[in-house]
């Protein structure tokens, strides 16, 4: 059970330069910079990510969320022609969505949306956080017509147009569901993979559906107050067997990105071993926190006082982790998405 203690949403804001958000992804994926923190030492070192190979050692095993990314952005107009951004968040039934809509106003129970000739959809209901449930028309699968008509849904910071949509996946992403990437991935290439199993360490891949509810501003300032939003997760009988043999034998799991985290601390019994199951996890890790399966994590530095800040505060301290922080602004490293990566040993 996680302690209650009163932490506020401020104590985890740090001052973040606007140029120092990451507008588009490094060339190659694993060319960008690599901050590693060690938490026996509080040493920081200052590397190229494709560095992160020498800090892996054989029979690690390194845990990965093949969630892709759908192109989940919609621009539709209602009767009257009023424009409407539809944002999909979860998919409830073959062609019913939690959705959320941009203007609201616009979007009341009984609205007729259309998107063009081959999607329209309908307002059934408002949720009590004021997202919308609504119901799709269109012929043939919807992932194909979605293809075709949705737009890459990138962070409202990021103002670039992305010239390659794959840029915003991981190049192991198989599983379609996200509103969002588990950006740790995107710095990752195939030969950098091949090198890392070549090393000897063993790769366990588990899915974690990311909504936004992971990225949704904290907005209560006891921090204990916040909801997360429920998130899609699976994790394999291959997945739970890979990390269990190396929770038995003493081997480091070290998990590529916080949604892998989350994934993995929802599913572990309390002598951090897993089962194979699916369901919906809300789980909100804030410091203290102990983990019952997790030894390390590669991330991406995160916006303040948000929920992923406050699980990357909980592997150390919110004062270690606020003067990583401090340091990766001093050094000038590129946050957020298409940011740099912080490995946490």
């Amino acid at each position: 059970m996680q302690q209650q203690t009163a932490l506020k949403k401020s104590d985890f804001y740090y001052d973040l330069p606007e140029e120092l958000i990451a507008q588009t992804p490094s060339e190659p994926r694993d060319s960008s910079r690599l901050l590693v923190y060690h938490r026996d030492t509080h040493e920081i070192e200052h590397k190229i990510f494709y560095n992160v190979i020498d800090y892996l050692r054989e029979g690690d095993v390194l845990v990965v969320n093949r969630t892709r990314v759908l192109p989940a952005r919609l621009y539709a107009h209602t009767l009257h022609g009023g424009a409407v951004e539809v944002l999909l968040l979860k998919r409830l039934a073959l062609d019913t969505w939690e959705v959320l809509v941009r203007p609201g106003k616009k979007c009341r129970p009984g609205t007729h949306l259309v998107v063009n000739e081959e999607l329209a959809l309908d307002v059934l209901s408002v949720t009590d956080s004021g997202e919308r449930i609504v119901k799709f028309a269109y012929e043939g699968a919807f992932e194909d017509v979605l293809s075709r008509v949705g737009t890459m849904p990138l962070p409202p910071y990021i103002h670039e147009k992305l010239k390659d949509p794959e840029r915003y996946q991981t190049v192991y992403s198989k599983e379609n569901g996200s509103a969002a990437a588990p950006t740790a991935g995107l710095h990752f290439t195939p030969e950098l993979l091949e090198r890392i199993r070549a090393k000897g360490v063993e790769i366990a891949e588990v899915l974690l559906h990311v909504g936004l509810g992971t990225f949704r501003p904290v907005k209560e300032e006891n921090v204990l107050d916040h909801k997360m939003h429920s998130e899609y997760y699976e994790v394999s009988e291959e997945a739970a067997d890979i990390v269990n043999r190396a929770k038995r034998e003493g081997r480091r799991v070290i998990c590529v990105g916080t949604t892998s985290v989350r994934t993995l601390e929802t599913v572990a019994d309390e002598n951090g071993y897993l089962h194979a199951c699916k369901g919906n996890t809300e789980i909100f890790i804030y410091p203290p926190y102990k983990f019952k399966c997790v030894d390390a994590l590669i991330t991406n530095f995160h916006l303040p006082e948000s929920t992923l800040l406050m699980l990357v505060s909980a592997l150390c301290s919110r004062e270690e982790m606020l003067e990583v922080y401090r340091v990766a602004v001093e050094e000038r490293y590129r946050f957020f998405s298409f940011g740099d990566a912080c490995l946490i040993l």
